[in-house]
This record gives structure tokens, sequence and C-alpha cells, in this order.
């Protein structure tokens, strides 16, 4: 049954309402809900989880709608009761006013005295006049909502450059400004790489890589994923570039992207020309042919660039790059083996499960070589697209981040429910050979990682013993988690872990690749 609450013109951030939804689905009782702002776009949404009843059809875009699908009544009226008393919960040190609240923004500016940058996380259609308030103040902006208008971001980063400050996003989650991690960001060594990134997921790989590897991170520059199309014209990825090459606390410049549109990508190589120092680039899944100049080194994937940005910054020759990925193949070519022996003659299929869409792309530009085309609800070529994202057929990759997934609800990044329940249904049938993850760490991201993710791991293991579960970590010693914790509890389980989502690509393929010659 489903049961819902309106509150009318009620208004609450994206964050908050995440977390709400996060509590409400580990009650008892409780099979799903949506904790979401009525706007016609999360209908939608909603009405394809199957949680959209009259009420919330009714609704309005300033409205706040609670969807609880329970077992009984009870456990229903339990859950929507728990909601109200988490909306209405005051945060920590509100009452000694260590968490003081201001009435708004001018408020909240005159209280801080000397901060430049803000971060907004409103309903999308508020958003924009909100950052054009901010950057009339001089605060520079990182804008985490979504549902931005195309040119609302276009008028905003076009005033931002005029007065010399930055807009990262609209729906930029990630980044690293002077040492400090916004949002969904990880705990890295200052050093002297800058990053600029339209990808999040992508920057918060590269930056753990790069602080793993002994190196670190001067900036690192969000642009929000929209930034490299046609219409935007990559403005916030072309200021990052040349603040970066103005910086002198930045000796290497590293460009995380997917591709850009052709004519962005003849600005952006221009740009590139322009910079006295060494850039490394990622195009996640497109491919840069013309020399740009003499210090430009492209990549494949995530974890060549990362590492090439490192051999930069220690001053490395840059074949220590190519012997790091050389040890981790040789290291995946031994497991792969000992994996593919445990097999059963019908077990054929590999499926990713993954919270990070940069990484869904990433294993669509390694696996193909390995073992040929993925099925995904976020193909890279369109022909390979799901038909029901729910349903997995053959090879197959997920990004349970996609608005599909998330509406209404937290981020996978932050709660495990939706993946821990496609991991135990996945496992159970008889023709998947390897589950492949990712599991994201940092701030912002799950803070129990293996309370949530373990439980749903043994059972899967139970249920097929021939399984292999093969994961990358992305995050650091000093990250909230700790990665050495997060990764001996998963090996400790017979979870293959892998150090970056490139090395757990290959040796999840060689082992689907490997079984199928038995």
């Amino acid at each position: 049954m489903i049961k819902t609450v309106i509150k009318r013109g009620a208004y609450f951030d994206s964050v908050s309402l995440m977390q709400v939804a996060k509590k409400l689905n580990s009650l008892p009782g409780v099979l799903d809900s949506a904790v979401v702002m009525a706007t016609k776009e999360n209908k939608g949404i909603i009405k394809a989880s199957g949680l959209l009843t009259p009420e919330v059809l009714k609704a309005g875009d300033s409205d706040l709608a609670i969807a609880v699908k329970a077992k009984t009544p009870e456990a229903a009226a339990s859950a929507l009761k728990a909601a109200e008393e988490l909306l209405n919960k005051k945060p920590a040190g509100a009452e000694t006013g260590a968490d003081r609240k201001a009435a708004g923004l001018d408020e909240a500016v005159k209280m801080l005295g000397g901060a430049n940058l803000a971060i907004i996380s409103v309903a999308g259609r508020f958003a924009g006049a909100l950052a054009a308030d901010c950057l009339e103040k001089n605060l520079n902006v990182m804008l985490f909502s979504d549902n931005v208008p195309l040119e609302t971001e276009v008028e905003l980063k076009k005033l931002a450059i005029g007065k010399g400050l930055l807009v990262m996003g609209p729906d930029c989650g990630t980044a690293i400004i002077n040492g400090a991690p916004l949002a969904f960001a990880n705990s890295v060594r200052r050093g002297n790489i800058g990053i600029v990134a339209a990808s999040g997921t992508g920057l918060q790989e590269v930056s753990t890589l790069i602080s793993n590897e002994g190196a670190g991170v001067s900036q690192a520059i969000g642009t929000g994923s929209r930034d490299v199309k046609l219409e935007v014209g990559a403005l916030t990825l072309l200021q990052g570039l040349k603040m970066l090459a103005a910086d002198p606390a930045t000796g290497v410049i590293l460009i995380v992207s997917k591709p850009p549109h052709p004519e962005i990508l003849k600005k952006i190589t221009a740009e590139i020309k322009k910079i006295k120092k060494p850039v490394a680039a990622i195009f996640l899944g497109g491919e840069i042919k013309e020399k740009i100049k003499d210090d430009f080194y492209p990549s494949k994937t995530l974890e060549e660039a990362a590492l090439k940005a490192v051999c930069l910054s220690k001053g490395w020759q840059m074949a220590r790059a190519r012997e790091i990925i050389y040890d981790a193949n040789l290291k995946a070519e031994e497991l792969a083996r000992k994996e593919a022996a445990r097999k059963k003659s019908a077990q054929k299929h590999l499926r990713g499960l993954f919270s990070g869409g940069t990484f869904v792309s990433e294993a669509q530009v390694i696996l193909p070589e390995i073992i040929g085309p993925l099925w995904s609800n976020a193909p890279l070529d369109k022909k390979w697209k799901l038909k029901d994202s729910m349903r997995l057929t053959g090879n197959a990759v997920v990004d349970l981040g996609e608005d599909e997934f998330t509406v209404g609800r937290p981020h996978p990044m932050i709660d495990y429910s939706l993946r821990n329940k496609m991991i135990v249904s996945e496992a159970a049938k008889p023709e998947v050979s390897v589950i492949l993850l990712d599991v994201v760490l940092g701030y912002g991201s799950n803070m129990q990682p293996l309370d949530d993710i373990l439980p749903p791991i043994r059972e899967a293991f139970r249920s097929n013993k021939g399984l292999s579960i093969v994961a990358s970590v992305t995050g650091t010693e000093t990250d909230p988690q700790t990665r050495s914790k997060v990764v001996k509890g998963l090996e400790a389980e017979g979870v293959l872990i892998m150090p970056s989502n490139a090395a757990a690509c290959r040796l999840a393929g060689r082992i689907v690749k490997i079984s199928a010659k038995k």
C-alpha cells in the first residue's frame, strides 16, 4: 500500500530530503519511499517508480510530497510520522548557536565576513536568481542544483567571467578549493596538480589516485557536465584552465571530461596550446588525434590520466605510469585464471552495478575490447540501450545515479539499498559470473559502507557459489571512512579489490573471457 502526505509551500533542500528518504527506506516494513518537491519533472519519475498517487499529482512545484510504500498501514503511518520528525528536527548545535541560521543571503554574508564562495542547493527554478545574487555580492558559486535552464547557466557563467568569478555547475557535486573538499569530494594531499573536471565521479577518481600515489592537488574545479556542450561553450572549463595556468601553486594541469562537442573541443585545444605548463587530459570515450603541443598527454582511462599527472608532478619518466598499470594487469591475469577455474559452464555474464556515472562510461571504454559490447541504461552507443534498467541482460553495466533511480531517493553513493537488492537478485541468476562494483568514499558519501554492503554480498556468495565480485574503492586514508579499513572489510568477505575502476574493469573482463573458453 502507498500512503502520501503533501506539505503545502514547504521547501527543503535536496540534501536534507535525501537524508530523510534514506532513513525511511531503512524502517521496518517500508518497501520504498520518495521525499521530493512535487515538480513536474519529479512527478514523472515518481510515476515510473510506482509511487505516484492522486495527491502527489495535484501538488504544486512549491509543495513537498512524501510517499511511502509499506507492507502494512501501521508501517506506512509510522514512516510518515518519522518523516515529519526528521524534517522538523533542528540541526546539532542549533540550541547553542553554534549552527546559527541566517534569515537570508545578506545576513549570511554579513555573519561570515570575508566569505568568497557560496554552495547553492535549492530547487532548480530558484537557483538561477540566487546564484546571480551571489555573483553580485562577489561570491564564487558552486551550483549543486540541477534542472537549471540552459540559458540561465550561460547567463550566470558570462556574468561570473565578467567579474573574475567562477560558477561551478549547475549539477556540480564535487570540487576541492584551497584544500577544502566541497560536497561529494575526498580528503586528498595538497600538491601541484590542478584539475578541471566536467565529471564529479571522474574528479573523485583522479584526485584520489593522485593522492594515493603520493602526489597532490592544488585546486580541483568542477564545471557541471553540460559545460562542454555546444550551447554553453565550456565557459567554466576554459576559465578554469586560465586560472590554473596563472596559479603559481599549480605546476601540472589535468582535464577530465566526456567528449566535448567538436566545436567546443577546438576552443579547448586552442586554450591548451597557450598554457606554458604540461597538460594531461582524459576525454572519456573520445579521442584527440591532432598533436596539440609537446607537453600534452591524452589518456584513454581515468587511471592513465591520473598516473600521467603524477609522473609530471614528480618528475618521473612517463614509463612509470605504464609500469604501474602493467603491474596491476599482471595481478589481474593471475586472479582471473583462479576465478575462472571455479565457474560453472552456465556462468557467462558480467553485471556492473555502479553508483558513479563516469565509471559506467569508463567500463564501456575498457570492457568491449575484452568481452564485446555492453548493455546499459547510459550507453555510449545508443543501440545498446537497455529496454528496462531493472531487467539486465547479457553483459550489462548500470548507472544507479541516473534520474530514473534517484528522484525522491538518496543518491546511491549515500544509500546502498537499491544496489544491495540488485546485488542479491543478479547473483541469484545462474548465468551471472561476475558482479562489478564501485565503492565511493569521501565527504557526502555513505559513512558506514561496510555495515550497509556486506550483508547483501554475503547473501550473494551464499546463493551463487561460483560468483566473483570485483570492486574498486575510490578514497584515501584520510577520508572519514578510511580506505584501507573498507578494503580489508571487503576482502575479508571474498571481494576482489583493484586499485582503480579501470583495473577492476580489466579484471572482471578477463574473468568472463577466460571462463568463456572453458
